[in-house]
């Protein structure tokens, strides 16, 4: 993957890169120009604020931006004795875009709530005219400053999974994009209150469910994409629900999603339950109905779980550790 020597360099990309990653490039260039739009000439950051007249950056520049920062990292560490510091430091630069996309979603929110308070107050005068005027400019300005760090987020991520063989995952809310082909990371909390709520399909996806869990050591990623890509092909509306793990099977199942464009739910066990949380969170899935599962073997965790699926009836794909083919002497998985 071809690097840039410094920030002048972004604007010509240089054409090698693009041919051998043409597929890539193109949903990334149209996710860029999708999110880095200009709503209107005027921005507003924040009610106090006036309005003014301010531009969104060049989305060339910006994918850019980030090939050079997160490439660059990596193949400055490779081959060193600091290579596994890499994909730490990688995965913070990441989760960064993630964090400050949810902050200024939690501020687009409020500005929508106050925008809907205003709308259903009846009040003719020219103040009120005003404020609801200045309030949907900052809606605006915040939905598109926040699809644009999404945008971000979501080539990064896919840039991290290519280097590492392993799937960005936020440690906190779900990783959803309004504008990206980009699979979506759903948190189950998220997801469940979303169902509650009937919210839309951002945070509560509808589809056939499939349920992946298995243990934490596991290498043999190609039995377990081979069986997804199987099913996704008898199913190609079906959402992912994985046991949450960021280690072995579920992240090998939701590197598959990143990759094939599928939504994914991780249900992480509930710590107010104690050392039942796992085996309640086992009784949700189950409760879900999902149209097919693969359990591979790990604990009395997965044990419980494909004895609940089998009561259910639910299609069950069981593989155990014996199954997979040798180790490659250079896995990490």
């Amino acid at each position: 993957m071809t690097r840039f020597t410094s920030f002048a360099d972004l604007a010509g990309i240089l054409a090698n890169d693009r041919i051998a990653r043409a597929a890539d490039n193109e949903v990334h260039a149209a996710t860029y120009d999708g999110a880095f739009i200009e709503h209107s000439e005027l921005a507003k950051l924040s009610i106090m604020a006036e309005p003014e007249a301010s531009e969104m950056p060049d989305p060339d520049m910006a994918r850019a931006a980030v090939e050079l920062a997160v490439g660059t990292i990596f193949d400055v560490f490779r081959g060193t004795r600091m290579e596994e510091f890499a994909q730490q430091i990688v995965w913070g630069f990441v989760n960064s875009f993630h964090m400050t996309a949810r902050i200024a979603e939690g501020r687009e929110d409020d500005a929508a709530k106050k925008l809907g308070e205003l709308a259903r107050y009846n009040d003719n005068s020219e103040i009120h005219a005003v404020e609801m005027e200045d309030t949907q400019l900052l809606c605006r300005t915040l939905q598109g400053c926040r699809e644009a760090l999404e945008a971000m987020r979501d080539h990064a991520s896919q840039v991290y999974r290519v280097e590492t063989g392993k799937p960005f995952t936020a440690t906190r809310g779900s990783q959803v994009s309004r504008t990206s082909a980009t699979a979506s990371q759903i948190a189950a909390r998220d997801f469940l209150a979303a169902r509650n709520r009937q919210r839309n399909e951002d945070h509560a996806p509808t589809g056939p469910m499939v349920v992946v869990s298995g243990g934490q050591v596991w290498h043999d990623h190609e039995m377990l994409w081979d069986i997804l890509d199987d099913i996704k092909a008898r199913i190609p509306e079906m959402v992912l629900a994985t046991t949450g793990m960021r280690k072995g099977v579920d992240a090998i199942a939701t590197g598959w999603a990143q990759a094939r464009k599928v939504k994914s739910i991780a249900f992480v066990p509930n710590s107010a339950h104690g050392n039942a949380a796992p085996f309640k969170r086992n009784e949700n899935l189950v409760r879900l109905r999902p149209v097919e599962a693969i359990v591979c073997e790990g604990s009395g965790i997965q044990s419980n779980l494909a004895q609940r699926l089998r009561a259910a009836g639910v299609p069950l794909h069981v593989r155990r550790i014996a199954d997979q083919r040798p180790a490659p002497r250079s896995s990490r998985a």
